[in-house]
Formats: C-alpha cells, structure tokens, sequence
C-alpha cells in the first residue's frame, strides 16, 4: 500500500509492505500506526550541508585573507634614515598637502594633528595610503620606500609621536590581528572569482538544506506515523499567538530591512563602505519568519488529508 498526504504535507509519499496479501484487503485497524521511513534522512541532509558548509568557509577564508608582505631588511633600514626628508617630500608633492594641510590642520582631508588613533595603532595611516578610505583614494604609483617614508612623517609630525618607525615588519605582524576596520572591509566573505569546487559545494548545500528544511517539517506536521483519513485541526490561543508574534516580526524585520538600505545608499553616496552584513542579516530574518508563519499555518489552521492508493509495481517509489 502507498500512503501520501495532501492538505498539510508536501505530497510526501510512504511505502507499506503487503506482506503477501493482496493489494486493497486491509482492515482499517490494519493502516493505524504506520511509522513513516523518510524521518531520519532530513538529518543526514543537514548533517552532510554542515561538513559542506565548514569545507566551503575554509576555501573562502584562504583566498580572502590578505596577502602577506615581504620584509625586507635592507627597506627597513633606510626607513629610518629617509623619513624625515623624503616623507616630507612626498607629502607636498603626493599631493597630501593639499587635501590635509600643511600643518596637518585638515580642510577637504582629515585632520592629521594631533591624532590619537593613528598614534595607536600606526598600520593604520599604511592601510589608508595604500588603499585608500572613503574620499581618500589610494597611491598605488608610489614606492615603497615612499609609502613608508610619508606615512613616518605624518606618524612623526603634527604633534604625533610613534615609539618605533613604521616598518614592513609591523605591517606584516598586524595583518595577523583582524581589527574592526578589516572585519568591515571584509563583510562581504565571498571571493572575487568563485571557483568552479566552490560553486558545486554551495550548490549542493542549498540543495541539502532545503530537502532538510523541508522534511524537517514535514514529519513536524504530519508525525512520524501516518493515518489515512481527513484530519481537522484546531488552533490553540499559543498557536495563534505565535503566529501573531512571527508575523510582527517579519514586519519589523522588513522595516529594518527598508531602513539599512536607506542608510546604506546614503553610504555609497559618501563612498563609505555600506554594512552589507545587516541587509543580509534582515532579509535572512524576513525569510525565516515567513516560513515558520507558513509552517505554524500549515501544522495549526490548516486542514489535511492522508490518501490510500494501491501499489501496482516492485519498487518503493
């Protein structure tokens, strides 16, 4: 006998053993407590997109981690000695001047006199040189020798004072340490170029997620054994109240949602860098409270069905 259900499930259907006796001959006791054989595959599916999804951030995380620097001694001995002509030299003909001050005083730049936070944390003015900030655009055509040399001068003047110059070495040792800045440069944990492995891995993680999901609920609502038959369903004062409750918060999901996009086009129109992280954060919020309202819809107000049908061939399906 094949048992499916309508109504409350997904069409799921179940295989029952005849046991010998011909096909349409059992006693309506006979089809009570018929255990379901699709309740432990969900988690297998969940399970497999898990290890797939671990796989799949260690790729990720390799190729977007930064690109280590190479120390070079003979580069660090000249910072010293260079600095303070040539970082100078570069400041006014870079163009820093300009935008900066020439006492550091700031104007179209920020202002560099006084600044505590680069004082703290000195890779910082090197980040922002090399690739740039907001209005700040990088300066891939100087040297390194050049890089260093201004960023020491500034670190150096307008009342900044850092302990040690700035050398490659420092730059290399902090790209170790995953600051607030590179966390939000890096929001977005996706590479560039996604490779051909990495696309069947995320593919086959969506596609076992959902087929998870999926069984997941439907054994949630239609149990683990099966009963032919029409079922009707009442809903309790909980079951209303969570349905209330999951859909207010899709609504405030959906305007928070509204809200990020907002600030975020305003980011863009800054050139800052919008929080992307939140928008998915919301949508992936606005998306789950969907389907638990569905699910609480399908399990608590909605009427089903469990039909019985004859098995005509060998095969389970």
């Amino acid at each position: 006998m094949l048992y499916s259900t309508v109504g409350g499930g997904f069409g799921r259907v179940l295989c029952w053993a005849a046991s010998g006796r011909p096909s349409g001959h059992f006693k309506r006791e006979e089809l009570r407590n018929v255990e379901r054989n699709d309740a432990v595959m969900p988690w297998v599916a969940i399970v497999c997109a898990a290890i797939m999804w671990i796989i799949l951030l260690f790729l990720f995380n390799k190729e977007t981690a930064p690109e280590p620097v190479a120390v070079d001694p003979a580069v660090a001995a000249r910072i010293s000695q260079e600095w303070p002509t040539l970082g100078k030299q570069v400041y006014t003909t870079a163009g820093c001047i300009g935008c900066h001050g020439a006492e550091g005083q700031g104007g179209a730049g920020a202002k560099l006199a006084g600044d505590e936070k680069i004082v703290k944390d000195p890779v910082y003015v090197h980040t922002i040189i090399t690739k740039g900030k907001g209005q700040m655009p990088a300066f891939p055509q100087l040297k390194e020798e050049e890089i260093y040399a201004v960023a020491n001068y500034v670190l150096h003047s307008f009342g900044n004072n850092v302990e040690e110059p700035l050398t490659p070495a420092m730059v290399a040792a902090a790209q170790t340490k995953v600051d607030p800045a590179v966390l939000k440069n890096r929001s977005r944990f996706v590479p560039e170029d996604i490779k051909l492995p990495e696309i069947f891995l995320a593919t086959f993680i969506m596609v076992l997620l959902t087929y998870g999901l999926i069984g997941l609920y439907s054994v949630w609502t239609e149990g683990v054994e099966l009963h032919p038959g029409i079922h009707k369903v009442r809903s309790t004062p909980v079951a209303t109240l969570a349905m209330v409750v999951t859909l207010g918060l899709s609504l405030l999901f959906s305007v928070l949602f509204v809200r990020q996009m907002v600030a975020d086009y305003a980011a863009w129109a800054n050139k800052e860098m919008p929080n992307v992280a939140m928008e998915g954060f919301y949508a992936a919020m606005i998306l789950l409270t969907l389907a638990v309202a569905v699910g609480l819809y399908k399990k608590f107000f909605m009427d089903g069905e469990v039909l019985v049908e004859d098995a005509s061939g060998e095969f389970p399906w």
